[in-house]
């Protein structure tokens, strides 16, 4: 008979590439991750893994045993809630959630809160993670809800073994120092700023990318890029004290300080998607956590736009 640790095991290398990362990850050394999978290969009676370079990949036969892997894993996992939920006479056990700065923000802390009340038995663990870093986890089962996003023009990568639930859409605007002669502007045409320095996210991320296409494509400029941070409230600061133009979306301006002026673009349309990730088979838990991150997200969409003024 197969055993699910071991699968458990072949799954993550096959996630991570290597003996090495796999033990990393789950606290093994590489040569116990290797004793178990060699007992996997004689329970299945076939090769399951093969080396490529420094990697590993999986056979055809580990490619069988991982899909069924991913559903004995969730067949478990929503056993055991279940059974914990009907021993308990409500919903409970441990959701572990994943959200950038942002959404976390705005949209996790609040809905902890509410959790809090409407389902005291159901423990939330909630980290701020990029999408990038939480879905090999989400996978894994070491994660259970991600909150992601997704700017407009640039999709994410399609994962067919995760549920994705829209939360809500954010138009991207233009954050001026108070004092910019566009400031006080009803619309802001973003030709008009193309000799101004700019803050952004750090290479290589969805902010990054947005910010340099809209300067291209809608603006026809190279922007002078700066300052660079992943965290929107130090972009807002730079705003304030450097004299410097940001573009953020809603999340990140619903409650800005002063000395900064917010202004929707005068040509071109700029937006995001917040999401959610978690694995096709909710358990009971996980589903009304989801619920309550909708709800909490939506009535954050529907906040009061940030003030006309400086």
């Amino acid at each position: 008979m197969l055993d699910l640790h071991r699968l458990r095991l072949l799954r993550e290398v096959h996630v991570r590439g290597t003996l090495h990362a796999a033990a990393g990850a789950l606290g093994y050394s590489p040569s116990a991750i290797s004793q178990h999978l060699a007992v996997l290969e004689r329970e299945a009676g076939a090769p399951l893994l093969e080396r490529v370079g420094r990697r590993v990949r999986l056979t055809d036969a580990g490619h069988v045993l991982v899909r069924h892997a991913d559903l004995l894993l969730e067949g478990v996992e929503a056993a055991e809630a279940e059974v914990a939920a009907v021993a308990a006479g409500r919903l409970t056990g441990t959701v572990r959630i994943s959200a950038f700065q942002s959404a976390f923000l705005r949209i996790v802390a609040p809905a902890v809160g509410v959790l809090a009340d409407s389902h005291p038995g159901i423990r939330v663990e909630a980290t701020e993670t990029e999408v990038e870093l939480a879905v090999p986890a989400l996978r894994l089962q070491q994660l259970d809800v991600l909150v992601g996003d997704e700017y407009d023009g640039q999709p994410r990568v399609v994962h067919p073994e995760l549920e994705r639930q829209p939360v809500l859409r954010e138009a991207i605007h233009v954050v001026l120092p108070a004092g910019h002669p566009r400031a006080s502007a009803t619309h802001v045409d973003l030709a008009d700023l193309a000799d101004l320095r700019w803050a952004a996210c750090q290479p290589g991320t969805g902010h990054h990318e947005m910010h340099l296409r809209a300067c291209r494509e809608i603006g026809r400029f190279e922007p002078d890029l700066r300052y660079t941070s992943d965290d929107f409230a130090i972009l807002l600061e730079l705003v304030r004290t450097t004299g410097a133009g940001a573009l953020l979306p809603d999340l990140a301006v619903g409650s800005v300080a002063a000395g900064v002026a917010v202004r929707p673009l005068r040509y071109g349309h700029l937006g995001r998607e917040v999401f959610l990730l978690t694995r096709r088979a909710r358990t009971p838990t996980v589903a009304a956590v989801a619920r309550t991150l909708g709800v909490v997200g939506r009535e954050a969409a529907g906040s009061p736009p940030p003030p006309a003024g400086p």
